[in-house]
């Protein structure tokens, strides 16, 4: 039982996949494979174990029963969370030039001036990040989570806090890269990405 890597036409295989926090059961049986290119479509209330569920598919939390099996490595996995994992007293450019830094990404600044212009962040890059509102925060930590070219995406409430201008922004990124990324993403908005998706799990 636990994590395992294996190498298959699969990015990544749950059988049978628990997590329990003492009396607690937040996972129960759990089932999906996700095929590379794939797109998993992750819906459920709250408390049902979405984020839970992609923190294990994103290697930051082992499972208590059953197995997960990933054939991609942490360095090729971009990882979206509630919070941005960012650091508040560093400005945009600081805060990604230290990421790329440490995914050692060749030519990074060209990355990052290009995904902050992307994101409408280009004009406030130089502004620390604690003057950022919630909609500037969540589109850096988009730009964070995409520096490095991961091959699987995981993704949790991606559009939380984005305006439709954001949002707007995030449909066209994820539709780019659906060819060439495999996705696993928990949002409370699924018609927005059902489209994309090439498989639906229905949590709680």
């Amino acid at each position: 039982m636990g994590l395992a890597q294996e190498y298959s036409l699969g990015v990544i295989r749950a059988r049978g996949l628990e997590k329990r926090y003492g009396d607690r059961q937040v996972l129960r049986r759990v089932e999906f494979e996700l095929p590379r290119n794939g797109f998993l479509l992750v819906t459920g209330p709250n408390g049902s174990g979405k984020t839970t569920l992609l923190r294990i598919c994103a290697g930051l939390a082992a499972p208590t029963g059953g197995e997960l099996t990933c054939d991609v490595g942490r360095p090729s996995i971009g990882f979206l969370a509630h919070e941005p994992l960012v650091y508040r007293e560093l400005n945009a450019l600081e805060n990604l030039d230290l990421y790329g830094r440490l995914y050692r990404i060749r030519e990074r600044r060209e990355r990052i001036g290009m995904l902050l212009e992307r994101f409408g962040l280009w004009e406030e890059r130089h502004a620390r990040v604690a003057s950022y509102s919630r909609g500037m925060l969540q589109r850096l930590a988009l730009c964070r989570t995409l520096l490095h070219e991961p091959e699987l995406l995981v993704l949790d409430e991606p559009y939380s806090a984005l305006d439709d201008d954001g949002a707007a922004l995030l449909d066209r990124e994820l539709a780019e890269r659906r060819a060439t990324a495999s996705f696993v993403v928990a949002t409370h908005e699924p018609d927005r990405v059902l489209p994309l998706a090439t498989a639906r799990l229905a949590l709680g």
